[in-house]
């Protein structure tokens, strides 16, 4: 069991499960369980196809038998939820679409994790595509220091019909915008112009407001140790266009909003 490998790729399939689930705790316990039993044994590693492919495939196969023979239907507050933020788009769909995009699997590969042909990937991705270009338009707060990436951004998020209500590069300009007007979704760098952190200015800006966040970083792995609260929704620098329109899809199909206190 080539068990350095195997680890070495954890951190990325922890942020596809987080992703597919739209939960860290959800996505993180369907890689531990993936990650004990190929260590113990119960469960195979596939031979003559790449480590990552095979930990990918290996995953699936437990993610659908935790499902109990409903492979078809997300976790049911889940599927509540993406029933409110969009027309349903069905998990098979969603796993094509983060895998090709997020992951950066040929079809081919993807369909040998899902156990499909590439006709039904192809199929499954342009399915999901659809549902995302069907979503409500929302207003993005973008925190981010680095103007060509912001540039990019904004014109990545005006293209799928949201608007920007603005960009900030540091963390008292990013609380400042949202103090004036409250967002329907941040897109926030970790690493900010002055060095403050992007991760603390979401912190305060979900102190005053509930809304979706998708972070972004060069540095993946040093978020994703599965040690601390860590983001469900996380795009690494370089970035593809459609891995930024995939990850604000799945962040509105997942929101929840918190419950609200009623007073009677």
């Amino acid at each position: 069991m080539p068990q350095k490998p195997i680890l070495r790729h954890a951190p990325y399939l922890r942020r596809y499960a987080r992703a597919l689930t739209g939960s860290q705790k959800e996505g993180d316990g369907y890689v531990q369980a993936t990650l004990e039993a190929l260590l113990s044994g119960d469960l195979p590693l596939a031979r003559d196809v790449p480590v990552r492919t095979a930990l990918f495939h290996a995953f699936h196969q437990t993610w659908r038998k935790s499902l109990n023979g409903y492979s078809i239907d997300a976790p049911i507050k889940n599927r509540l939820i993406a029933d409110i933020r969009l027309q349903r788009m069905t998990p098979e769909h969603r796993t094509a679409l983060l895998l090709i995009l997020m992951e950066g699997f040929a079809p081919s590969e993807v369909a040998f994790i899902l156990g499909v042909s590439e006709t039904e990937v192809d199929k499954r991705f342009a399915a999901a595509q659809a549902s995302i270009e069907q979503q409500l338009a929302t207003d993005v707060l973008i925190i981010e220091d680095e103007p060509i990436i912001a540039l990019d951004l904004q014109r990545v998020v005006q293209d799928m019909g949201h608007r920007v209500m603005g960009v900030a590069a540091t963390h008292d300009e990013a609380v400042s915008l949202a103090g004036e007007e409250a967002p329907g979704l941040v897109l926030a760098d970790v690493r900010l112009a002055d060095d403050s952190s992007g991760i603390e200015a979401v912190a305060d800006i979900l102190k005053r407001y509930d809304v979706p966040v998708v972070f972004i970083t060069a540095y993946p792995e040093r978020l994703l140790t599965g040690e601390k609260p860590e983001p469900a929704f996380l795009i690494t620098k370089p970035f593809r266009e459609e891995t930024v329109k995939a990850l604000i899809g799945q962040a509105l199909f997942f929101h929840q909003p918190r419950p609200q206190l009623q007073v009677v």
